[in-house]
């Protein structure tokens, strides 16, 4: 029993840092993992270093994505594609209800 009380913070700050650090980040991995494959042409991304750009063709060879900026054609590794930002640019413009209304008023 006195052994048992002396691993007892052991074992506890062993359950806190998986808990608080090691599930979050796998989670996190594996939702990018999925993100990354279920880019499609035409998607519009931002990659980690700012780049921004949209998806023109995929290379799976390389597993790279090739994206059009302003500038032209770069080849990008689909892991350098930012998940946050990428995701942001896609969803669909929402207007807000106080927008609509200063709209209506003015009519």
């Amino acid at each position: 029993m006195d052994q048992i009380t002396q691993f007892a913070p052991i074992i506890l700050m062993f359950v806190v840092v998986y808990f608080f650090m090691i599930r979050p980040q796998m989670k996190r991995a594996k939702k990018e993992k999925t993100f990354a494959s279920e880019l499609k042409k035409g998607d519009r991304i931002v990659t980690k270093s700012g780049m921004h750009g949209k998806i023109i063709d995929f290379s799976e060879k390389n597993n790279a994505v090739i994206i059009e900026t302003g500038a032209g054609k770069i080849t990008f590794d689909r892991s350098s594609i930012s998940m946050e930002m990428s995701s942001k640019l896609n969803e669909p413009v929402t207007e807000k209800k106080d927008d609509q209304k200063k709209i209506a008023d003015k009519k």
